[in-house]
């Protein structure tokens, strides 16, 4: 009877809200409706959005536009070799009038934050973004503040490899609940990006599809989606297996297998079901555990990847009869 209830909340109330915010931002993000989609599943989940890819495919107009379908305060910060992790988390100034020390906010101070080409800045500034992605607040002179909710990361980076870039390290890796590659759009897509930028900017069209009190309602309702102790078996099951591959040096840790979870609930909650079932596990698994998976240097040398590595777990492991 609780299923029900919640579904009848699912498609009168949720879904509607979901749909909305999609079809604005599909009208910047063109040809990516999964991308759009997933990115959804991210923050409806409470996580944040790794985009790994070249420049110039559209990573921040995505951010942008989640940014106004959801009415959300936003900020861009460009991260280069000299941003420092002052700039991201706020100082302290003495106020010679007051006689007191005064808190100037940092650009993480508003409720989507994107950190544009993460991986070219120092180690140093990358962690200043962890207290703030893992406990919400950031910490300047002793001091904490509290940051808005809800509050969203989508960082970006560039392929490793390129020039000026380095790897971001395991612990921040694995505080973004999933990483997406938006690639190449196909012909129609990019004759219809063309074909749009004649008449004006796409995100300029973008109308307030949702506000933060409904990115909570959708995060509350997704939080209590029922998942069965089957599927916390068949998703424990995946992560064991990874973390006993002979081609894996590090597997899923503790923290994916609830990101795994918390996406699956999303994306049943998203397709109108009060519970969760082996199909939302299977379609967002390799966004949410590729990047957290550290290969052997044999399995890099023969050319494996950790995409396959999840697709073999995957067919392996029998899913359980919901």
């Amino acid at each position: 009877m609780t299923i029900i209830m919640t579904e009848q909340i699912i498609k009168e109330h949720i879904m509607p809200i979901a749909e909305k915010i999609v079809h604005e931002v599909r009208k910047a993000v063109i040809g990516k409706n999964d991308i759009v989609v997933k990115t959804l599943l991210a923050i409806i989940a409470g996580g944040h959005i790794l985009l790994d890819d070249i420049p110039g495919v559209g990573k921040t107009t995505l951010a942008v536009a989640f940014s106004k379908a959801m009415s959300l305060d936003y900020k861009r910060m460009q991260f280069t070799p000299d941003v420092l992790p002052a700039d991201v988390t706020g100082f302290t100034v003495y106020n010679r009038q007051t006689g007191n020390f005064e808190y100037r906010p940092g650009a993480a101070l508003c409720s989507l934050f994107l950190a544009d080409e993460i991986n070219r800045t120092s180690s140093k500034t990358q962690s200043a973004l962890l207290e703030a992605m893992e406990e919400g607040a950031v910490t300047v002179d002793g001091v904490t503040h509290k940051l808005p909710d809800p509050f969203i990361v989508i960082a970006t980076q560039n392929p490793i490899g390129s020039v000026g870039t380095q790897m971001l390290p395991e612990s921040q890796l694995d505080r973004f609940i999933i990483r997406l590659s938006m690639g190449y759009p196909d012909i129609e897509s990019e004759i219809a990006i063309l074909r749009s930028k004649e008449n004006t900017d796409r995100a300029e069209n973008i109308s307030p599809a949702a506000d933060a009190d409904d990115i909570l309602l959708m995060r509350n309702a997704a939080s209590e989606v029922f998942a069965d102790d089957k599927i916390y078996r068949y998703i424990a099951s995946i992560a064991a297996a990874t973390r006993s591959h002979p081609q894996v040096r590090l597997g899923l840790s503790p923290r994916g297998t609830v990101a795994l979870s918390s996406m699956a609930k999303a994306a049943a909650l998203l397709r109108g079901r009060g519970y969760v079932i082996p199909e939302d596990v299977k379609f967002v698994l390799t966004d949410v555990a590729e990047h957290r998976l550290l290969l052997t240097p044999k399995a890099k040398a023969a050319g494996a990847s950790a995409k396959d590595v999840l697709n073999e777990i995957s067919a392996r492991i029998s899913a359980p009869k919901i």
